[in-house]
């Protein structure tokens, strides 16, 4: 009864795949937030170098990962596809589960997949300095650990509830060298205002973003770099899901559904987009976005032009949106608190092709507690949304008396996050259903523009 599924290095894909050229239809225009117009390259240099521009516009469905890249891979890559044969005799249910673990990564999550390529990039681009935010800690541990790798330096603004609540992702960051700012900050003209209305704002990642934007964008050595969202990001991350396609072959399983928590959208990506390449040749395939109902982007915002900062400065993109002033509850999966998600996933599940389903925080951490007790790995709160959505779909095999095969990515651990654990066990967690009239209130403030899809 096997349970690990593994690759040899030689094995880590030698491309990366790009969804654009599988998407029902076109794209919509990334407008500049200014003129409302679409961007060009140049309206993008002072934030990105041209490499990774290059690449979020590229129309190629595969695109070569430079040999640096793979070489740093290899510390941690491929990464490992588990059977949940504990998980599944706990259960009781006829379905097979499998799980990608991403938490094998130095930084303990996905995020290093798009990491050392954003820092690979900014280094042969002639960059000396990275600014970035991060929700939960994971992706600014990540982009601290790439900037060490290729000698760039790093500032991270780390959004105020996590920067309290999760220490040790602050701890990790800093020991790769960064320098990490609670936001909103005094720092920017961005984080001043914040904080002129509301002393004592929690943050959100808009408002982190737009620290790092204006950071980034006023300094001539600087540049930026986001964890999620943008085209480039996601098609890093597609890593994840070529490889288990392959691990998936070594079971001898084909999925009928796989699965990925949702915040902007690159985890989901890194396992999905590279299935969605076989639902555009007929495969019946169910790719599930679970994010929480605390900030229910793709369940309860609409598909709508919006900023992807608070502040405005960010480029203003055709996503599902809450309202780029939206400020989210301090749930303990921080990672998964953003007003927007990516273009991309957006209009795959607008199109129908994916699936999205909002789940509340009590009932994801008593998956999470389920999933460690038998398949004993600390999963991240974040990546419990995936293991929630899986436990229900397998209940419903169960429910039904039907097979079905089940993968979903396990996107990171939690070893860094237990006081999420502490409150979950001293009854301090409560769930949260985002009101539809705050929802309603926030997008009114959607900004007007003259393009139509």
């Amino acid at each position: 009864m096997q349970t690990k599924y593994l690759l040899s290095e030689n094995q880590i894909p030698t491309h990366w795949y790009n969804v654009i050229p599988d998407l029902p239809g076109p794209m919509s225009p990334v407008l500049h937030p200014g003129t409302r117009k679409p961007v060009t390259p140049a309206d993008l240099l002072p934030l990105f170098p041209m490499g990774l521009i290059e690449q979020e516009m590229s129309p190629e469905r595969w695109v070569k990962i430079p040999d640096e890249v793979r070489e740093i891979y290899r510390i941690w890559r491929p990464s490992p596809l588990f059977r949940a044969h504990r998980l599944e005799k706990a259960l009781g249910t006829p379905a097979r589960i499998y799980y990608k673990y991403e938490g094998v990564s130095p930084a303990g999550s996905h995020k290093p997949n798009t990491a050392v390529p954003q820092a690979y990039y900014n280094k042969i681009g002639g960059t000396k300095r990275i600014a970035s935010e991060t929700g939960a800690g994971q992706w600014g541990s990540s982009i601290a650990l790439a900037c060490k790798m290729f000698g760039l330096e790093c500032t991270v603004y780390m959004v105020k509830v996590s920067f309290e609540q999760k220490p040790y992702r602050k701890s990790m960051m800093q020991l790769w060298g960064a320098e990490v700012i609670a936001s909103p900050s005094p720092r920017t003209n961005a984080g001043r205002g914040i904080l002129a209305r509301d002393p004592e704002s929690q943050g959100s990642l808009g408002i982190a973003i737009s620290e790092a934007v204006e950071d980034a964008a006023t300094r001539d050595d600087t540049r930026y770099a986001l964890g999620s969202v943008l085209n480039h990001v996601c098609m890093h991350q597609t890593v994840i899901g070529l490889e288990a396609k392959e691990q998936m072959k070594l079971a001898g399983d084909v999925p009928d559904v796989v699965i990925g928590c949702h915040g902007g959208g690159s985890n989901f990506a890194g396992i999905a987009f590279p299935f969605v390449a076989d639902k555009a040749t007929g495969s019946k395939v169910r790719l599930v976005a679970a994010e929480p109902s605390s900030c229910p982007t793709l369940t309860k915002g609409v598909y709508a032009f919006d900023y992807g900062d608070t502040a405005q400065m960010a480029p203003i993109s055709h996503m599902y949106t809450l309202g780029h002033d939206f400020m989210p509850p301090g749930i303990h999966a921080g990672g998964l608190r953003y007003h927007g998600a990516s273009p991309l996933v957006s209009q795959l599940v607008n199109a129908g092709v994916i699936e999205a389903r909002a789940v509340g925080q009590l009932a994801v951490f008593e998956a999470a507690v389920t999933f460690a007790r038998t398949e004993a790995i600390i999963p991240a709160p974040e990546s419990s949304h995936a293991i929630r959505v899986a436990i229900d779909e397998a209940l419903q095999a169960k429910e039904e008396g039907k097979e079905k095969v089940i993968l979903f990515n396990l996107s990171g651990h939690g070893h860094v996050d237990m006081a999420a654990y502490d409150a979950y066990f001293s009854g301090k967690l409560e769930d949260f259903e985002y009101p539809a009239e705050k929802v309603k209130e926030s997008l009114a403030h959607l900004p007007q523009v003259d393009f139509a899809k």
